[in-house]
């Protein structure tokens, strides 16, 4: 176990690093390449945008290039904070190399010694740190006593051969149309993650939420056992995936049925009938789904309620029809 002095507390002398490993440097902690004491979450405004600042041929060769469907494109961010030690442990149990920075506060020190260990081995720089500090690294108060400085993960576009291996796989899919608000986001991630939906699909627009901090911090790890996709287009998407042999079934807040569309029992299909994989749209929290990604559902469900209010937040309603149209198909 890791043994961390208290932050604030009388230094004692520092015992000589043994071969191989890295011990962090006393006093703040600086950007690797920088000079002054800036702290390691700051960062340098650039005076000028080089390509706006460009002649015009240099910028249209600055000018990004198309991502091509099935290829990674390249993250709007170059980090993520991952927090809580829930979160950071799954992290650090499916991608410990995608792990830059780490910091804590003395308490949770305790319990990260082997985090803290393949950091010093790697030569990346892990600090226990005062509270203060800990809540301006994170950005929040709910860091929960660690922080995790990541790599962010690009978001793939898929392919029809995408789909048609998935559907043969007979693999679950969960759609999300324009869920705004990044804790709902996190909210329906970890839900998915809980009942082993493995791949989330959100659409290229800008009212649609990214798996940012907030998400990953209402997520608590469950963004770790999920793929996340990106489509240019969830009506056109929602199209090839009935091609493809998926039941694709968007939540309504009225007009929908709650119930199998084969004919059978509540929640069971006929015992003829081959059940086909399932693609659940959810949409957005005001607005729910868009007309044309509605039209392209195979059927609309909704959940039956007591009408005293029209709905549920997404999160709940995810949950809900997760357990009722994917969970209990098993």
């Amino acid at each position: 176990m890791a043994n961390f002095p208290r932050p604030g507390s009388r230094p004692t002398p520092r015992p000589a690093a043994s071969p191989g490993e890295f011990v962090a440097p006393a006093g703040p902690v600086r950007l690797r390449g920088t000079a002054g004491d800036r702290r390691v979450e700051e960062r340098r405004i650039p005076a000028a945008n080089p390509v706006a600042a460009a002649r015009p041929a240099e910028r249209d060769a600055a000018a990004p290039v198309p991502v091509p469907a099935g290829s990674r494109s390249g993250p709007a961010r170059d980090e993520i904070k991952i927090c809580g030690l829930a979160a950071v442990r799954a992290r650090f149990a499916r991608d410990p190399g995608s792990i830059q920075r780490l910091f804590f506060d003395y308490a949770t020190g305790r319990q990260v010694g082997v985090m803290s260990k393949v950091l010093a081995q790697a030569k990346k720089i892990y600090r226990c740190v005062e509270p203060a500090e800990l809540e301006k690294i994170a950005g929040s108060l709910h860091h929960g006593g660690i922080v995790a400085v990541v790599a962010a993960a690009p978001l793939r576009v898929p392919t029809a051969e995408n789909l048609q291996a998935w559907a043969r796989r007979g693999e679950t899919l969960l759609v999300l149309d324009r869920i705004g608000n990044a804790h709902n986001l996190g909210a329906v991630a970890r839900t998915a993650a809980f009942f082993g939906v493995p791949r989330l699909v959100i659409p290229d627009d800008a009212a649609a939420a990214r798996p940012n901090d907030a998400a990953h911090r209402v997520a608590e790890g469950g963004f770790e056992h999920l793929e996340v996709w990106r489509v240019p287009g969830l009506a056109a998407f929602a199209r090839e995936l009935v091609t493809a042999g998926y039941e694709v079934v968007g939540a309504a807040t009225r007009g929908g049925k709650l119930g199998a569309a084969t004919g059978g029992p509540r929640g069971e299909a006929a015992p003829s009938a081959m059940p086909k994989p399932l693609a659940l749209v959810l949409g957005n929290e005001e607005q729910g789904l868009a007309p044309d990604v509605a039209a392209a559902c195979t059927r609309l469900v909704t959940i039956p309620g007591s009408g005293k209010v029209e709905s549920l937040n997404v999160s709940v309603a995810a949950a809900v029809l997760m357990w009722e149209l994917i969970a209990r198909r098993r």
